[in-house]
């Protein structure tokens, strides 16, 4: 059995396995299955998950992987062209991995506190401007103007990878003066119309300007990179200058960092569901407990309907 697992690489030889294979392995192996069927499926399953989080730009490890937010987050997002059943499967097959290697929940029921939780954690306006400072000093324009880009698209827009990498120019409208709104079309299978928070509108607005040309069908993110891929993210953040003292860019922190702002702003949630493109309140869920709540006064006037 444990020959089967050491020897186990998905078809398709995916990119990112040599950064997650090791850890898929040493997971499945910890998690012992009885039947080599039942090894098969963990590995499959968790194949999917960890070259979904590598995507992501998240870190190589188990813990991070199986946190419940970003298992959720992967049947929400990171497995469209898959059947709803075979969703379901990996649910149950992740969950079940989850138990047995992280051990489940807590007897009181509470879940369990794990360092996990830090991918979707906002960033603070500090940090935010930390990472404006990182973007505007790395070395080349190329990488300057890349982390410029993500940045607006994920804390402007609430794009998360899969969503940023098949973007093209043409599919940011912006007024000429790019003092008026900034309106991105995303395409795949959550396809919409969002419009840019205010204070991204004139970065995401100068980063297509700069590429528009006559008939152009330029990528908005890394132009010059025809092979696209679910690392295309990653491979590009891995060839910034680190900044001191600054974070770490993480899409899907950008993302949870957009998320609050429009609840922290009291747009309505049926209009966050839609920017969002999620299905259900649930796949918003994990950004609930970095919402800050009202004074008790002014809730329990909420709460009673007082004008």
């Amino acid at each position: 059995m444990s020959q089967r697992i050491h020897s186990y690489r998905p078809s398709g030889s995916p990119a990112g396995w040599g950064r997650v294979g090791d850890e898929v392995r040493r997971v499945v192996l910890h998690a012992a299955p009885l039947t080599s069927l039942k090894a098969r499926e963990l590995l499959g399953a968790l194949a999917q998950l960890a070259l979904f989080c590598d995507g992501q730009g998240l870190p190589a490890s188990a813990d991070v992987w199986l946190s419940r937010e970003v298992i959720e987050r992967f049947i929400d997002v990171g497995c469209p062209q898959v059947r709803e059943s075979t969703r379901g499967n990996y649910r149950s097959r992740l969950m079940r991995l989850r138990e047995l290697v992280l051990g489940g929940e807590c007897r009181t029921g509470k879940p369990a506190e794990l360092s996990a939780s830090s991918p979707n954690r906002p960033y603070s306006q500090r940090e935010l401007a930390d990472l404006w400072g990182w973007a505007g000093g790395q070395p080349t324009d190329e990488l300057r103007w890349g982390c410029k880009t993500l940045l607006a698209l994920g804390a402007g827009v609430g794009l998360d990878s899969p969503e940023v990498i098949p973007l093209r120019v043409h599919d940011v409208r912006h007024a000429p003066d790019m003092r008026g709104p900034v309106v991105v079309k995303t395409r795949g299978p959550r396809e919409r119309e969002i419009l840019c928070r205010r204070p991204w509108e004139a970065v995401l607005a100068s980063a297509a300007e700069r590429l528009e040309t006559p008939g152009s069908a330029s990528y908005l993110f890394r132009p010059n990179c025809h092979s696209r891929g679910t690392n295309t993210v990653t491979n590009f953040l891995s060839r910034t200058k680190p900044g001191q003292g600054s974070p770490r860019l993480v899409m899907g922190r950008l993302r949870s960092t957009w998320l609050v702002d429009l609840f922290e702003s009291r747009v309505p949630i049926t209009v966050i569901v839609a920017a969002a493109g999620v299905d259900t309140f649930h796949g918003l869920s994990r950004i609930l407990p970095f919402l800050s709540g009202p004074p008790a006064d002014e809730a329990a006037a909420l709460l009673r309907g007082d004008g």
